[in-house]
Order: structure tokens, then sequence, then C-alpha cells
């Protein structure tokens, strides 16, 4: 039997991996604030506030921080 860990907070772990490195991470997210979001029930940003940045993009686009700058990041090298 798997038990989930559950916050104090009511969040649980959702596994999120990334499609770029395939490193797993964990995100912990109030489910009922994952379904809305999940069936288009509001903007990520103002159901899940308290997380970071970064662990919104990883839920949008499955592309964790360090992908995610390393793809987008701005090459000085260039003229």
């Amino acid at each position: 039997m798997m038990v989930a860990h559950v916050t104090e907070n009511g969040r649980l772990p959702h596994d999120v991996r990334c499609v770029h490195c395939g490193i797993l991470y964990t995100v912990y997210v109030d489910p009922v604030d994952l379904a809305e979001w999940t069936f288009g029930g509001g903007f990520i940003q103002d159901l899940m506030p308290y997380l970071s940045a970064g662990e919104r993009e990883l839920l949008i686009s499955g592309c964790c921080g360090s992908c995610f700058d390393q793809i987008f990041s701005l090459d000085t090298d260039e003229e």
C-alpha cells in the first residue's frame, strides 16, 4: 500500500519529469487547485500562487528551471 505524504497545508506531492533533462521533480500542490487548473478553471498563477515561477513553468511546459534557463538564455558572445 502506497501512502502519500500530506503537508500541513493539505498539499500533496505531484511528480513531474523534465522533458529535456529527464530529472524527476516533486512539486507539492493542493489537489483541488491542480484539478481546477488542469480543467481550465483559471490561471495557474492565480490558483497556485504558493508555487514558485519555476514550479509553475514545470507544470505548464514540463521544462525545469535549469533547462528553461539554458534554452532561453541570451548568448552574449554573438554579435
